[in-house]
């Protein structure tokens, strides 16, 4: 039991010196003259094609779903103080049906909703009002679009990265076992390999973390603009029945 606890203290020990080396070499290659990309991209075939080249498919899918959901979510962006005044105006001059053509000539998931609303404004407010709700559901449903990929690639970043560690700490201890004594020259590439696999997975979460933090925060204030709208458009609707 003592030799066990002795052989994991130690290779604790060659874990954190590994850690320290790595950080170290990263130093002592940015001074030699070569750049950080240089140096990641050696780092990184070191850390072997298996769960390297998992990793860095999960940040290039990521990647590629966050800018789609960054474009899609700014395109439906739009000004709901001046279409709702727009709407207002056209539902005073012209009626429903101007309404309506203000409607379809912005785009936006605002205005397809007050085209719903419009287009249900026959029927009676409650009939309106339920149209609003119902369509404004389906629109949420198409800004979360895709979300919950990015946010797989999140979670399971690192999951292999750690995967890719635990595996090469596995090999390393069983070259302590084949060879019958510690020897830190013996198991230090294996460990320093390993930790790679975690710290790019690590740094793919993060890139992706930031740009899901800021998808999420965008499809919020887009819902709370619609369901503002919303409230107003009935509120219009009510009054242009009196």
């Amino acid at each position: 039991m003592k030799k066990i606890s002795l052989t994991l203290a130690t290779a604790g020990m060659f874990v954190l010196g590994t850690t320290s080396a790595s950080a170290a070499m990263f130093q002592e290659e940015a001074e030699a003259g070569k750049g950080f990309t240089q140096v990641l991209k050696e780092q990184f075939i070191q850390g072997g094609p298996a769960f390297m080249g998992i990793v860095l498919l999960c940040l290039i899918l990521g990647l590629a779903v966050a800018i789609e959901r960054i474009i899609y979510l700014n395109l439906a962006s739009t000004n709901s103080a001046k279409l709702k005044q727009q709407v207002e105006d056209a539902l005073a001059s012209g009626g429903v049906e101007a309404a309506k053509e203000v409607c379809r000539n912005t785009k936006g998931p605002v205005a397809s909703i007050f085209y719903q609303g419009l287009d249900r404004a026959g029927e009676g407010l409650e009939s309106a009002e339920k149209a609003v709700v119902a369509y404004g559901g389906v629109q949420m449903g198409q800004l979360e679009k895709n979300v919950s990929w990015l946010s797989l690639f999140i979670a399971i970043a690192p999951m292999l990265g750690f995967m890719g560690t635990v595996i090469g700490m596995i090999a390393a201890f069983q070259k302590i076992a084949a060879v019958g004594n510690l020897s830190a020259s013996l198991i230090a590439g294996d460990i320093q390999v390993a930790l790679l696999t975690t710290v790019f997975g690590l740094i793919t979460a993060i890139i992706l973390q930031i740009f899901y933090n800021y998808i999420i925060a965008k499809i919020d204030s887009i819902v709370n603009d619609m369901e503002d709208s919303s409230i107003s458009l009935i509120d219009m609707l009510a009054a242009h029945k009196k």
